[in-house]
């Protein structure tokens, strides 16, 4: 999972595509002899803070509460934010002219907003930031997949030739048996009642008198099942909860210095709250309550001054959380002057500490949470062995690691941890169950900008998230879309 996305380079390739159906109530009244006639303008915001208009739905005549029949539908990225933008006009004219409408009100919000809520009601806004009356607005979202897949349980008698599976699938050299031609819905009806079908070989029919089949193949049973997707979890109810872990570290230098890594610059800037904001920016819009708990390893803490390698930066063990983004940029620029930095670099224990909420979570027995770890560091870890058994048992469990690394160290033992060389597999030998880590080095963003840093280590997470609650059979607490 180590492909970083080069500076300048464009969105991954799109998860999926997303519906969204618009209602408002209790809309303005604009019209002196009859009611407002609404319509509804989405905008997308660019890059910067250009706004481009990509759909309207259609004009609604005298009604201040209309439920829109046209819809827009949007490619989603789960690792961008999507700002999106919806005015509502009373329209005069025939032409839907915006140029001579009146102004209804609007609201702005994140496509992750919406599919983490699948049903997002907001206060629409005049643009002088007061409310528009009573008016409100709502977005539904629906994806445009069809997730179902069809089960078989499949059995076959008198083949032509003994099949190996396990031969057939590495030697490449296949042995054709025989087909046979059918529909779903024929399948369907026939395994009501145990169906078979002649398995025929085309060229075997037609060299060798007296032939009848190459086998029988029979369904014992076939249906079709839900196979569940990011947003399935998503708009399911699944909430993705982040876990921020902090280097403080003596390598990284004292943070008074302007050559610190720690250093805050005049415009509020280092590379650690840089990678707080591009990762926490597209991950907060799937945690409901938006409490971030935000620890730090390797410093010194008061008031013993021992040293601490899973510490809240809040000081407050017993609630280690932070509100929003905001609430962790606020917590590290505080802690920064209270704390020691030291070493070593220990990895293991802040991996198990979320390790220890996933479990809790697993014994739930359904998708309801998925825990999402990101360590920003800048060297070596000192405690290797350890950090590889602890992310091998991590793999078990709801869990993805991200690591950033900051500076301008050698980051090779961190390629490592990632699983795209190979499986990754602790001293003893014991292998993870699946890839969980994604390592990127910072200063290979530094030009491109952190919106392309949250790209290459996001863009992973959905599939990270469905192929392990299918590994594991989990469906979503509920079902978003139910046909």
């Amino acid at each position: 999972m180590a492909a970083v996305i080069p500076p300048g380079s464009k969105a991954t390739d799109c998860v999926t595509k997303v519906e969204l159906s618009v209602s408002c109530d209790n809309l303005l009244d604009m019209d002196m002899l009859s009611k407002s006639d609404p319509l509804c303008v989405l905008f997308v915001c660019n890059s910067g803070s250009q706004w481009s208009e990509i759909g309207r739905t259609e004009r609604i005549m005298n009604c201040l509460s209309p439920k829109f029949s046209k819809t827009f539908v949007i490619d989603y990225y789960f690792e961008m934010v999507q700002k999106l933008k919806f005015d509502v006009y009373d329209i005069d004219s025939d032409n839907c002219s915006l140029r001579d409408a009146d102004f209804l009100g609007q609201m702005e919000c994140t496509l992750g907003q919406i599919v983490s809520s699948s049903k997002l009601i907001k206060p629409l806004m005049m643009r002088d930031n007061r409310p528009a009356g009573k008016g409100t607005i709502t977005i539904c979202a629906e994806e445009r997949t069809d997730n179902r897949v069809v089960a078989f349980d499949v059995a076959a008698r008198k083949l032509d030739k003994k099949v190996d599976c396990y031969d057939y699938n590495n030697s490449g050299s296949h042995d054709f048996i025989g087909s046979f031609q059918t529909t779903l819905c024929q399948i369907q009806q026939a395994s009501q009642s145990y169906a078979e079908f002649e398995c025929i070989n085309g060229k075997k029919k037609q060299n060798k008198k007296g032939y009848k089949n190459s086998g029988v193949i029979m369904i014992k049973q076939c249906k079709i099942v839900k196979d569940y997707t990011f947003l399935d979890y998503i708009m399911g109810g699944c909430q993705l909860n982040f876990t921020i872990a902090i280097d403080f570290t003596g390598s990284n230098g004292d943070p008074r210095s302007p050559r610190s890594l720690h250093y805050i610059n005049p415009q509020g800037y280092n590379e650690y709250l840089a990678a707080i904001w591009a990762v926490g920016s597209v991950i907060q819009d799937y945690d409901s309550d938006k409490m971030f708990p935000a620890f730090g390893f390797g410093a010194q803490i008061p008031p013993t001054w021992q040293v601490s390698h899973e510490f809240p930066i809040n000081f407050n063990p017993s609630n280690p959380f932070c509100a929003g983004i905001e609430g962790v940029v606020y917590a590290y620029q505080q802690c920064l002057p209270q704390v020691k930095l030291y070493g070593p670099t220990n990895f293991s224990p802040i991996i198990n500490h979320v390790a220890q909420f996933g479990h809790q979570a697993l014994q739930q027995h359904t998708a309801s949470q998925y825990f999402v770890l990101l360590i920003i560091t800048d060297g070596v870890i000192t405690d290797m062995d350890q950090t590889r058994s602890a992310i091998i048992n991590a793999s078990r469990l709801p869990m993805s690691i991200i690591i950033v690394g900051v500076g301008g160290a050698d980051f090779s033992a961190m390629e490592f941890l990632d699983g795209d060389d190979g499986i990754l597999r602790s001293a003893t030998g014991e292998a993870a169950m699946r890839d969980i880590v994604q390592f990127v080095p910072f200063r290979q963003f530094q030009n491109a900008g952190t919106a392309a840093l949250a790209q290459s280590v996001l863009a992973e997470l959905p599939d990270q998230v469905t192929s392990f609650f299918n590994l594991f059979g989990l469906k979503p607490p509920s079902e978003p879309n139910p046909s």
